[in-house]
């Protein structure tokens, strides 16, 4: 048996059901420090983009180092800025920030189409040498939009939606809008038959530090059994780059990374193709002769002292406090939350372990309403890509901490993992498989009562 395996099981063997939803475990009194000592008070367009107010003064230098280097814009190599040069050959955006709005996330694409923070996994049937997604043998692992003169990019995406009415129990209409993807002009020829195509929009970054401090033994207390709505939640173990070895995922859609700085070194080469210590091959494949001759930044492009100061930043991002607490509306919205089982899944609270790399984020209790396990989603939600342990209809528990400053921060309440929701009912109403029942108690609630639960989301 594997370590995940022996773990899961382990895990499953003396989990405790969680009876019923007429007896969901008591709505946690209303905490405004979501993010313990690393809250702010910030309810404007910067709210997610808080230095976390107890860092050290070393920490706090690197955190602005790190601040520069995601918002900055890499350049063709060679250029006079050697430190920033490197960009591409092939890429997605220029910066971190491009997709990571305000540190938040940009909405898919623009009103004329053009790419902003969406991008597209892509796989064959198969398991690499590490148990994850095998890549294209023509396109890779991620498809590439934009590419240095001289060089071809991958192909050009769009989207289309299908209007599907629908209506709640008590005959309010509503619509859930169906994406539909087109990848057109692929410029190195036709990719695999069997490709397995993943849309993916950058999440949230506050609060990254305490998600990655968690104890693994916390997280996996969360595993179910006989769940009288079915659901289970499952650990998905996964290859950590850093260490060479297995870890439980924790960032991602499908919890597909294990650390901080895993995802920052792979969105940095998959996304700009920078190369750094952790990720030194640049993305070109076999048959992408124009971009392997293209002049690299060096080798790596990102230095080891750079690269951890940005995974500094992404970790002590500042959690946005909590609001509304004492709105009645609200409160009651809290309590549906839990009645509805939402929170069987959304976990409201967490103490951070040890976290000697960042003291600072050590023994917090913190808010996120995540279990950061996987759950079955449904048919509708399904890409159909499995990813290390996850199935292609499995999903990480989206964190809901912040969800309610989307709008104010970046101008849209796009939802989900590739923005099909406009807004948290449809997020709400996307949701199948182990939330099936979940769902259909926000559809048959009375629109006060759904209005109320809505007005729970947004305060935090």
């Amino acid at each position: 048996m594997t370590r995940s395996a022996a773990l899961y099981f382990a895990v499953l063997s003396v989990a405790v059901g969680c009876g019923t939803r007429d007896d969901a475990a008591p709505v946690p009194a209303a905490d405004p420090r979501s993010g313990g000592s690393t809250t702010v008070y910030d309810a404007t367009k910067l709210a997610y983009a808080n230095q976390a107010p107890l860092l050290t003064n070393e920490h706090a230098e690197r955190f602005s180092l790190g601040h520069a280097i995601f918002n900055q814009n890499w350049v063709t190599a060679p250029a006079t800025t050697e430190d920033m040069d490197g960009l591409g050959p092939r890429y997605n955006q220029r910066s971190c920030s491009a997709c990571h709005s305000h540190d938040g996330r940009s909405a898919p694409f623009d009103s004329a189409g053009n790419q902003l923070g969406i991008l597209f996994r892509l796989s064959v049937p198969g398991q690499d040498e590490h148990g994850g997604p095998l890549g294209d043998s023509v396109y890779g692992g991620q498809l590439r939009t934009h590419a240095l003169l001289g060089i071809a990019a991958d192909a050009a995406p769009s989207v289309s939606y299908e209007e599907r009415p629908d209506h709640y129990a008590d005959g309010s209409k509503f619509s859930l809008q169906m994406p539909s993807y087109a990848i057109a002009d692929w410029q190195y020829g036709p990719p695999s038959a069997e490709l397995l195509l993943s849309p993916r929009i950058g999440s949230f970054l506050f609060g990254l530090g305490l998600l990655e401090a968690i104890p693994e033994d916390a997280i996996l207390a969360n595993v179910r059994v006989g769940d009288p709505d079915g659901v289970v939640g499952r650990p998905n173990y996964v290859w950590d780059v850093t260490s060479g070895s297995e870890a439980l995922g924790r960032f991602g859609w499908k919890a597909n990374v294990p650390l901080v700085l895993d995802q920052i070194s792979g969105a940095f080469v998959g996304d700009m193709g920078i190369t750094s210590s952790l990720f030194p091959d640049e993305t070109c494949t076999a048959t992408m002769t124009e971009c392997a001759a293209a002049t690299s930044g060096g080798s790596p492009e990102i230095d080891d002292e750079k690269l951890a100061a940005v995974a500094l930043y992404m970790r002590t991002l500042a959690v946005p406090a909590r609001r509304a607490l004492d709105d009645e509306k609200t409160l009651h919205g809290a309590e549906l939350f839990a009645s509805f089982g939402c929170s069987s899944c959304h976990v409201d609270s967490f103490e951070t372990g040890e976290f000697l790399e960042i003291p600072e984020l050590s023994y917090q209790k913190i808010h996120p309403y995540t279990d950061l396990l996987l759950h079955d989603m449904g048919e509708a939600l399904a890409d159909g890509r499995p990813d290390f342990e996850a199935s292609g209809s499995d999903w990480r528990t989206a964190p809901l901490w912040g969800i309610g400053l989307l709008q104010t921060v970046n101008h849209h309440e796009l939802m989900l993992h590739d923005g099909r929701a406009r807004g948290p009912a449809e997020a709400i109403l996307w949701h199948g498989g182990e939330a099936d029942a979940s769902r259909e108690r926000f559809r048959n609630a009375s629109e006060s009562d759904r209005d109320a639960l809505l007005s729970f989301l947004r305060s935090l």
